[in-house]
């Protein structure tokens, strides 16, 4: 009885020192040898580390948390030199893989895992391009600034603002188009979140029940419902 007894109480205290969690990220960073790696979740306007790990000599690591439902979260690499670099992705319950270098952590960040994330890295690449187009907009109206060109500054103005107007309407298409996906809010609540109370609510109205009680469905809700008693103030 009293080995039974001795046995129980080194399961029971191996189950109770023993971590759960139910995501994994498996991440691959070449040539990194020396650093600590992070993974985060932001909380407003502040970060709280999941998990973190010292690594030393291995590129190959794995971090752990517990999700509830998908978020965007990060993970942040602390170089020894103090430099910190970071990338955001949209995770899930399972295993989500991350691969970089070292030498360009951001350009190179590859991750594989969630459909949210895939939405969300189809949305970046044209927005993307759309800024990309910006910066050579930028470049000619410099040229037409030492040419003392007016009419090309003013059509530098003009496309200014149809680049942004662009960038919203893309957004709201986007997410309209994905209201299945907790994509749809967190576009609303982080790109678009000043656009037209009309539109927030198009997109909010749109989603399905599961979505509006995700994570960022309630936050959505949140700016709506702020704006619309501060409009409703200002009558």
């Amino acid at each position: 009885m009293k080995r039974i007894l001795f046995l129980i109480t080194i399961v029971t205290l191996v189950s109770c020192t023993t971590e759960t969690h139910n995501f994994t990220l498996k991440a691959n960073i070449k040539g990194l040898k020396k650093g600590t790696v992070y993974l985060e979740r932001s909380l407003d306007s502040t970060f709280s580390i999941i998990d973190s790990l010292v690594i030393n000599g291995n590129s190959e690591f794995e971090l752990h948390g517990t999700l509830e439902e998908p978020e965007v979260l990060y993970i942040r690499l602390n170089k020894n030199d103090d430099e910190q670099v970071a990338a955001a992705f949209f995770a899930d319950q399972g295993v989500t893989e991350f691969n970089s270098t070292l030498k360009n952590f951001n350009f190179d960040a590859k991750f594989n895992g969630t459909e949210q994330h895939k939405l969300l890295e189809d949305y970046m690449t044209t927005i993307s391009k759309l800024n990309n187009r910006n910066l050579d907009q930028i470049k000619e109206s410099f040229q037409n600034r030492k040419s003392n060109d007016s009419i090309g500054n003013m059509s530098f103005q003009d496309f200014q603002n149809n680049l942004v107007k662009r960038k919203y309407s893309y957004t709201i298409n986007f997410a309209l188009n994905n209201k299945t996906s907790e994509i749809a809010p967190y576009l609303a609540v982080y790109e678009i979140p000043n656009t037209s109370i009309r539109y927030l609510d198009t997109i909010y109205n749109s989603l399905q029940d599961p979505i509006k009680s995700s994570l960022y469905g309630k936050k959505l809700k949140v700016i709506i419902d702020e704006r619309k008693a501060a409009q409703t103030n200002l009558e």
